[in-house]
């Protein structure tokens, strides 16, 4: 039972939208001399505080997408009012990944030192620090940097600890649906940047970047610890205490607790791997797979555009970039809820397949649209290309290259090396998400045609990575998942 339970946990299988409604009693519960009402009373009970705490945890995913959203719509302003050049906005933008890196690396130590609770304060906390010292910035690019540093640093903690903590208190007909509200709420959060730096100032959107921090800390006083953790610590009482929170006071938790306390077992048995161990060739295909992954997925432009969205309009001939980055904002969050439903339906890889198609198409008429415009050909075409090639891009790249990369990730790794090359991993998006963010810039003003021609040859090469190399993982168990890529 330890082993099912963990798979379950790993492969994040997502359910229809009524198992939301299913009770979650154990079988082994049937003993317990319960009428329909208290039943009733037991669903609700424990469905109410898995739903809060998730709805809690998920203040950390809005955050992040706020942070990621940010300064796509107030480039221009920001660089006019503190007089940054290219290369100093630059910075700006994309230091924020350097921070998350730091963070990533950090957060599975901070997560089992202080608690998933404790990770995603701590969290909130630095995102505060860095929104108020970008707020509070007068003059030069220090203060500022530091603010988004910080932010940064906050946002790579919450892109690990959010989605653990969520798969660690939701039971099993829950935890696929739960887990993917995570990118959801990313989306949400950066296109509610988007939308509102249409229309405020970049220093009231740093404001309203405190707005999810604080609801966390509010919230986190109401919800508990993960059962999890706190068993793995060795905190019964208050492991025992968790867990009946989230089932229900009525429920059943025994069979339950032991499953947990064994799969503790099971996870402490297994021998600990090192870096090097990775190249073997049991494991080497794995690797390639998931970091092969997150390069195409950060060499198809993502943050480039998103982080100067506004910007790329207004250099393709818009008046001004405000219109087409609402668009942008409001394309994704219907389009990341298609994905999600489809992942399960139609399969992982099929979605890559269309989803780097999609974004190579985006990129070709984005860059034929500059290249349009320096010829001087075409003129009243080039920003209907541009602003179509952009939300085209943006459509595929959530339907499938956003999320599907982190999913497959998860699957495809045997447990005992799932810490060493998750980290590997995400270590690599993170690096190619500041490579890209902070030579955007400058790419544009070397040739804004060749800039999105050259994103779109790495959406090609990404159609023929998942082609050969990434297997389909859907319906399939973890070991046969992992048969196949060892075959």
């Amino acid at each position: 039972m330890a082993i099912t339970e963990h798979k379950d946990i790993e492969k994040g299988d997502n359910k229809g939208l009524e198992d939301l409604f299913e009770p979650f009693l154990d079988e082994k519960s049937k003993d317990f001399d319960s009428k329909k009402d208290d039943e009733k009373f037991v669903q609700n009970d424990s469905i109410a505080m898995v739903l809060i705490s998730t709805a809690v945890a998920v203040c950390g995913s809005l955050e992040f997408g706020s942070c990621v959203g940010y300064s796509a719509p107030v480039q221009s302003d920001i660089s006019i009012d503190l007089n940054l050049s290219v290369a100093e906005y630059s910075l700006f933008g994309s230091i924020v990944t350097i921070g998350a890196m730091i963070g990533a690396i950090t957060s599975g130590r901070i997560a089992d030192t202080i608690g998933r609770k404790g990770a995603m304060a701590l969290s909130a906390i630095f995102c505060i620090a860095g929104w108020l010292a970008i707020f509070f910035t007068m003059q030069g690019s220090v203060l500022l940097d530091m603010g988004r540093f910080f932010t940064g640093y906050g946002i790579g903690i919450f892109s690990f600890v959010v989605p653990i903590y969520i798969a660690e208190i939701a039971p099993k007909n829950l935890r696929g649906g739960l887990t993917a509200l995570n990118q959801l709420m990313i989306v949400t959060g950066s296109s509610i940047s988007f939308l509102l730096g249409t229309v405020v100032s970049w220093r009231t959107l740093a404001l309203t970047g405190l707005v999810p921090c604080i609801l966390l800390l509010i919230g986190l006083t109401f919800i508990p610890e993960s059962p999890r953790w706190l068993a793995k610590v060795g905190r019964e009482a208050e492991f025992e205490y968790s867990l009946r929170k989230l089932r229900g006071s009525k429920a059943n938790i025994l069979a339950e607790a032991d499953e947990i306390h064994a799969t503790i077992l099971a996870v402490k048995s297994l021998p600990k791997v090192r870096f090097m161990d990775l190249f073997d060739a049991k494991y080497i295909k794995a690797v390639i797979i998931a970091v092969g992954l997150m390069v195409c997925q950060q060499s198809g432009g993502i943050n480039g555009i998103g982080f100067y969205v506004s910007e790329t309009f207004q250099t393709a001939g818009l008046s001004s970039g405000k219109a087409g980055t609402v668009a942008y904002a409001l394309i994704q969050i219907p389009v990341t809820i298609l994905g999600v439903i489809l992942m399960d339906k139609s399969g992982r890889r099929v979605l890559l397949l269309v989803s780097s198609s999609g974004t190579f198409l985006g990129c070709f008429l984005v860059g034929t649209s500059f290249f349009l415009k320096g010829q001087a050909i075409i003129l009243a075409w080039v920003p209907i290309l541009a602003v179509s090639g952009v939300l085209i891009f943006i459509a595929s790249f959530s339907i499938g290259m956003g999320a599907v990369p982190w999913l497959i990730m998860s699957e495809i790794f045997p447990l005992h090396i799932k810490g060493t090359a998750g980290s590997v991993a995400v270590l690599v998006n993170w690096f190619g998400a500041w490579v890209v963010s902070y030579s955007f810039n400058f790419l544009i003003n070397w040739s804004p045609a060749g800039t999105f021609w050259l994103f779109s040859g790495f959406c090609i090469i990404t159609v023929i990575f998942v082609a050969r190399l990434v297997p389909e993982t859907k319906g399939k168990s973890l070991e046969e998942i992992q048969a196949s890529i060892n075959k």
